[in-house]
Protein backbone atom coordinates (compact mmCIF):
# COMPACT_ATOMS: atom_id res chain seq x y z
CA UNK A 1 0.00 0.00 0.00
CA UNK A 2 1.22 3.44 -0.90
CA UNK A 3 0.62 5.99 2.12
CA UNK A 4 2.48 9.17 0.16
CA UNK A 5 0.15 9.19 -2.82
CA UNK A 6 0.77 11.43 -5.82
CA UNK A 7 -2.54 13.05 -7.63
CA UNK A 8 -2.25 14.07 -11.26
CA UNK A 9 -5.63 15.66 -12.94
CA UNK A 10 -5.85 15.06 -16.26
CA UNK A 11 -7.99 18.69 -16.36
CA UNK A 12 -9.59 18.42 -20.14
CA UNK A 13 -8.54 16.14 -22.46
CA UNK A 14 -9.08 16.14 -26.35
CA UNK A 15 -12.19 13.80 -25.49
CA UNK A 16 -16.24 14.69 -27.21
CA UNK A 17 -16.84 16.21 -24.08
CA UNK A 18 -17.84 19.91 -24.54
CA UNK A 19 -21.44 20.07 -24.82
CA UNK A 20 -21.96 16.91 -22.04
CA UNK A 21 -20.42 19.16 -19.45
CA UNK A 22 -21.12 22.77 -18.81
CA UNK A 23 -17.76 24.06 -18.18
CA UNK A 24 -15.29 21.72 -19.62
CA UNK A 25 -12.25 24.14 -20.21
CA UNK A 26 -11.73 24.84 -23.60
CA UNK A 27 -9.42 28.29 -23.90
CA UNK A 28 -6.09 28.60 -22.62
CA UNK A 29 -7.06 30.49 -19.93
CA UNK A 30 -9.72 27.94 -18.55
CA UNK A 31 -6.89 24.93 -19.08
CA UNK A 32 -4.32 27.08 -16.80
CA UNK A 33 -7.30 28.18 -14.54
CA UNK A 34 -8.16 24.64 -14.25
CA UNK A 35 -4.81 23.09 -13.36
CA UNK A 36 -4.50 26.23 -10.82
CA UNK A 37 -7.77 25.21 -9.08
CA UNK A 38 -6.32 21.39 -9.37
CA UNK A 39 -3.04 22.53 -7.81
CA UNK A 40 -4.60 24.02 -4.90
CA UNK A 41 -7.39 21.19 -4.24
CA UNK A 42 -4.39 19.48 -3.90
CA UNK A 43 -3.07 17.83 -7.16
CA UNK A 44 0.79 17.88 -7.74
CA UNK A 45 0.61 17.00 -11.28
CA UNK A 46 -1.43 18.94 -13.93
CA UNK A 47 -1.84 16.59 -17.13
CA UNK A 48 -2.58 18.94 -20.41
CA UNK A 49 -4.38 18.81 -23.58
CA UNK A 50 -5.50 21.86 -25.38
CA UNK A 51 -8.53 22.62 -27.86
CA UNK A 52 -8.85 24.95 -30.06
CA UNK A 53 -10.80 27.57 -28.79
CA UNK A 54 -13.13 27.94 -31.67
CA UNK A 55 -14.56 24.35 -31.65
CA UNK A 56 -13.84 22.82 -28.61
CA UNK A 57 -12.09 20.02 -30.40
CA UNK A 58 -8.82 18.96 -29.32
CA UNK A 59 -5.81 20.15 -31.25
CA UNK A 60 -2.00 20.46 -31.09
CA UNK A 61 -0.88 23.62 -31.24
CA UNK A 62 2.20 25.01 -29.70
CA UNK A 63 0.95 28.56 -29.59
CA UNK A 64 -2.10 27.49 -27.32
CA UNK A 65 0.26 24.51 -25.70
CA UNK A 66 2.68 27.92 -24.42
CA UNK A 67 -0.41 29.87 -23.40
CA UNK A 68 -1.38 27.86 -21.02
CA UNK A 69 2.25 26.96 -19.38
CA UNK A 70 3.30 30.61 -19.70
CA UNK A 71 -0.11 31.12 -17.98
CA UNK A 72 0.44 28.45 -15.23
CA UNK A 73 3.96 29.59 -14.70
CA UNK A 74 2.97 33.38 -14.05
CA UNK A 75 0.64 32.70 -11.62
CA UNK A 76 2.81 31.61 -9.09
CA UNK A 77 0.91 28.31 -8.20
CA UNK A 78 3.54 25.18 -7.97
CA UNK A 79 2.30 22.49 -9.86
CA UNK A 80 4.49 19.87 -12.22
CA UNK A 81 3.67 20.12 -15.31
CA UNK A 82 2.49 17.34 -17.75
CA UNK A 83 2.03 17.79 -21.77
CA UNK A 84 0.23 15.20 -23.76
CA UNK A 85 2.17 14.23 -26.70
CA UNK A 86 -0.67 11.90 -27.87
CA UNK A 87 -2.19 13.97 -30.69
CA UNK A 88 -0.70 13.51 -34.03
CA UNK A 89 -1.74 9.71 -33.96
CA UNK A 90 -5.06 9.54 -35.08
CA UNK A 91 -6.32 7.95 -37.95
CA UNK A 92 -10.13 7.71 -38.77
CA UNK A 93 -11.03 4.58 -41.53
CA UNK A 94 -13.77 4.42 -44.11
CA UNK A 95 -15.47 2.04 -42.34
CA UNK A 96 -15.74 -1.52 -43.20
CA UNK A 97 -16.98 -1.18 -47.09
CA UNK A 98 -13.80 1.63 -47.87
CA UNK A 99 -11.35 1.85 -45.51
CA UNK A 100 -8.86 3.50 -47.57
CA UNK A 101 -11.47 6.37 -47.54
CA UNK A 102 -9.97 7.92 -44.29
CA UNK A 103 -12.47 10.32 -42.01
CA UNK A 104 -11.32 14.12 -42.42
CA UNK A 105 -10.60 14.36 -38.43
CA UNK A 106 -7.73 11.87 -39.22
CA UNK A 107 -4.20 13.27 -38.21
CA UNK A 108 -1.12 12.03 -38.70
CA UNK A 109 1.99 13.44 -38.02
CA UNK A 110 5.54 13.65 -37.78
CA UNK A 111 7.79 12.42 -34.35
CA UNK A 112 9.23 15.91 -34.66
CA UNK A 113 5.77 17.80 -35.32
CA UNK A 114 4.12 16.22 -32.26
CA UNK A 115 7.29 17.02 -29.70
CA UNK A 116 7.30 20.75 -31.01
CA UNK A 117 5.71 22.05 -28.33
CA UNK A 118 7.68 19.73 -25.45
CA UNK A 119 10.51 20.82 -27.00
CA UNK A 120 9.73 24.77 -26.57
CA UNK A 121 8.32 24.35 -23.36
CA UNK A 122 10.48 21.88 -21.45
CA UNK A 123 7.71 20.44 -19.21
CA UNK A 124 8.91 17.98 -16.20
CA UNK A 125 6.54 15.36 -17.89
CA UNK A 126 5.06 14.20 -21.19
CA UNK A 127 2.84 11.48 -22.04
CA UNK A 128 3.98 8.75 -24.37
CA UNK A 129 1.30 6.08 -25.64
CA UNK A 130 3.26 3.09 -26.04
CA UNK A 131 1.14 1.37 -28.89
CA UNK A 132 -1.95 1.74 -31.49
CA UNK A 133 -5.47 0.55 -30.20
CA UNK A 134 -9.27 0.79 -31.10
CA UNK A 135 -10.26 3.77 -29.56
CA UNK A 136 -13.98 3.53 -28.51
CA UNK A 137 -16.50 2.72 -31.21
CA UNK A 138 -16.60 3.51 -34.87
CA UNK A 139 -13.19 2.99 -36.58
CA UNK A 140 -11.11 5.52 -34.72
CA UNK A 141 -7.83 3.64 -34.39
CA UNK A 142 -5.50 5.38 -32.00
CA UNK A 143 -1.74 4.57 -33.58
CA UNK A 144 1.48 4.60 -32.76
CA UNK A 145 4.14 2.94 -34.59
CA UNK A 146 7.29 1.17 -32.98
CA UNK A 147 9.39 2.94 -34.98
CA UNK A 148 7.53 6.34 -34.28
CA UNK A 149 7.83 5.67 -30.91
CA UNK A 150 11.29 5.21 -30.75
CA UNK A 151 11.47 8.50 -32.57
CA UNK A 152 9.97 10.12 -29.45
CA UNK A 153 11.31 8.17 -27.04
CA UNK A 154 14.74 9.28 -27.66
CA UNK A 155 13.28 13.12 -28.32
CA UNK A 156 11.96 13.52 -24.70
CA UNK A 157 14.97 11.76 -23.72
CA UNK A 158 16.90 14.58 -25.24
CA UNK A 159 15.32 17.01 -24.04
CA UNK A 160 15.62 15.68 -20.74
CA UNK A 161 11.75 15.24 -20.02
CA UNK A 162 10.45 12.38 -18.23
CA UNK A 163 8.20 10.52 -19.88
CA UNK A 164 4.65 9.43 -18.66
CA UNK A 165 4.81 5.83 -21.01
CA UNK A 166 0.50 5.57 -21.24
CA UNK A 167 -0.39 1.81 -20.77
CA UNK A 168 -3.83 1.42 -22.16
CA UNK A 169 -3.28 -2.91 -22.35
CA UNK A 170 -0.85 -5.08 -22.21
CA UNK A 171 0.77 -4.83 -25.47
CA UNK A 172 1.97 -1.29 -24.15
CA UNK A 173 3.78 -2.30 -21.21
CA UNK A 174 5.44 -5.11 -23.55
CA UNK A 175 7.33 -2.28 -25.80
CA UNK A 176 7.47 -0.09 -23.06
CA UNK A 177 10.14 -2.42 -21.49
CA UNK A 178 11.38 -3.05 -24.77
CA UNK A 179 11.77 1.26 -24.90
CA UNK A 180 13.86 1.01 -21.46
CA UNK A 181 15.62 -2.30 -22.33
CA UNK A 182 17.48 -0.82 -25.63
CA UNK A 183 18.06 2.77 -23.46
CA UNK A 184 15.87 5.20 -24.80
CA UNK A 185 13.23 5.62 -21.54
CA UNK A 186 15.54 6.44 -18.37
CA UNK A 187 15.34 4.14 -15.08
CA UNK A 188 12.95 4.39 -13.23
CA UNK A 189 10.37 4.50 -15.71
CA UNK A 190 7.16 6.04 -14.96
CA UNK A 191 3.69 4.29 -16.13
CA UNK A 192 0.34 5.42 -16.00
CA UNK A 193 -2.29 2.58 -16.13
CA UNK A 194 -5.08 3.86 -18.12
CA UNK A 195 -8.27 1.31 -17.56
CA UNK A 196 -11.26 1.66 -18.79
CA UNK A 197 -11.47 2.93 -22.55
CA UNK A 198 -13.17 0.83 -25.24
CA UNK A 199 -11.77 -1.51 -26.09
CA UNK A 200 -8.17 -1.53 -24.38
CA UNK A 201 -7.18 -3.16 -20.71
CA UNK A 202 -10.74 -3.46 -18.56
CA UNK A 203 -11.57 -1.07 -15.58
CA UNK A 204 -11.33 -3.95 -12.56
CA UNK A 205 -8.57 -5.25 -9.70
CA UNK A 206 -7.98 -7.84 -11.37
CA UNK A 207 -6.48 -5.96 -14.67
CA UNK A 208 -4.95 -3.26 -12.98
CA UNK A 209 -3.41 -5.97 -10.44
CA UNK A 210 -1.63 -8.13 -13.37
CA UNK A 211 -0.49 -4.99 -15.45
CA UNK A 212 0.98 -3.83 -11.89
CA UNK A 213 2.92 -7.11 -11.59
CA UNK A 214 4.32 -6.96 -14.94
CA UNK A 215 5.80 -3.61 -14.40
CA UNK A 216 9.78 -4.09 -14.33
CA UNK A 217 11.20 -3.35 -11.04
CA UNK A 218 11.56 -0.24 -9.22
CA UNK A 219 9.20 1.14 -11.75
CA UNK A 220 6.81 4.31 -10.19
CA UNK A 221 3.32 3.92 -11.76
CA UNK A 222 -0.02 5.93 -11.46
CA UNK A 223 -3.49 4.10 -12.28
CA UNK A 224 -7.15 5.57 -13.18
CA UNK A 225 -10.02 4.38 -14.80
CA UNK A 226 -12.85 6.29 -16.55
CA UNK A 227 -16.46 7.26 -15.41
CA UNK A 228 -17.80 5.58 -12.68
CA UNK A 229 -14.75 3.88 -11.84
CA UNK A 230 -12.51 6.75 -11.57
CA UNK A 231 -13.12 6.86 -7.57
CA UNK A 232 -12.66 3.00 -6.50
CA UNK A 233 -9.51 3.02 -8.80
CA UNK A 234 -8.55 5.60 -6.74
CA UNK A 235 -8.17 3.41 -3.79
CA UNK A 236 -7.54 0.51 -5.93
CA UNK A 237 -4.37 2.04 -7.07
CA UNK A 238 -3.15 3.44 -3.41
CA UNK A 239 -3.55 -0.38 -2.28
CA UNK A 240 -1.55 -1.43 -5.02
CA UNK A 241 1.30 0.86 -4.38
CA UNK A 242 0.44 2.99 -6.92
CA UNK A 243 -0.40 6.78 -7.09
CA UNK A 244 -3.59 8.10 -8.68
CA UNK A 245 -5.32 10.18 -11.79
CA UNK A 246 -8.53 11.99 -11.75
CA UNK A 247 -9.69 15.15 -13.77
CA UNK A 248 -12.73 15.78 -16.37
CA UNK A 249 -10.45 14.43 -18.63
CA UNK A 250 -11.75 10.92 -17.91
CA UNK A 251 -15.03 11.76 -16.50
CA UNK A 252 -17.57 14.45 -15.84
CA UNK A 253 -19.91 13.71 -12.37
CA UNK A 254 -19.03 13.88 -8.91
CA UNK A 255 -21.81 11.75 -8.65
CA UNK A 256 -24.79 10.81 -10.63
CA UNK A 257 -26.66 13.72 -12.00
CA UNK A 258 -23.70 16.28 -10.50
CA UNK A 259 -21.50 17.64 -12.75
CA UNK A 260 -17.53 17.61 -11.39
CA UNK A 261 -15.41 20.32 -11.88
CA UNK A 262 -11.26 19.04 -11.94
CA UNK A 263 -10.82 20.63 -8.36
CA UNK A 264 -13.84 18.84 -7.08
CA UNK A 265 -12.67 15.66 -8.31
CA UNK A 266 -9.03 15.85 -6.71
CA UNK A 267 -10.29 16.83 -3.26
CA UNK A 268 -12.86 13.71 -3.68
CA UNK A 269 -9.28 11.79 -4.38
CA UNK A 270 -7.70 13.28 -1.21
CA UNK A 271 -10.55 12.29 1.00
CA UNK A 272 -10.16 8.71 0.01
CA UNK A 273 -7.03 8.94 0.63
CA UNK A 274 -6.90 10.33 3.70
CA UNK A 275 -9.36 8.09 4.60
CA UNK A 276 -7.16 5.26 3.85
CA UNK A 277 -4.97 6.58 6.23
CA UNK A 278 -2.53 8.06 3.38
CA UNK A 279 -1.62 12.21 2.26
CA UNK A 280 -1.90 13.33 -0.60
CA UNK A 281 2.49 14.36 -1.79
CA UNK A 282 2.88 18.36 -2.57
CA UNK A 283 4.53 18.55 -6.08
CA UNK A 284 7.97 19.24 -4.18
CA UNK A 285 7.47 16.22 -2.92
CA UNK A 286 6.68 14.20 -6.41
CA UNK A 287 9.30 16.18 -8.39
CA UNK A 288 11.51 14.39 -5.05
CA UNK A 289 9.91 10.95 -5.66
CA UNK A 290 10.07 10.53 -9.43
CA UNK A 291 13.38 12.18 -9.69
CA UNK A 292 12.21 14.97 -11.84
CA UNK A 293 14.70 18.07 -12.98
Amino acid sequence: MNRDVIITCAVTGSGDTVGKHPDIPITPEQIATASIEAAKAGAAVAHIHVRDPETGEGCRDPHLYREVVERIRDSGTDVVINLTTGMGGDIYLGGADDPMRLGQATDMASAAVRLEHILELKPEICTLDCGSMNFGEGNYVMTNSVDMLRAMAKGIQDAGVKPEVEVFDFGFLWFAKQLLDEGLIDAPPLYQLCLGIPYGAEANTQTMKAMMDNLPPGALWSGFALGAMQMPMVAQAMLLGGNVRVGLEDNLYLERGVHATNATLVDRAVTIIENLGGKAQTPAQAREAWGLG
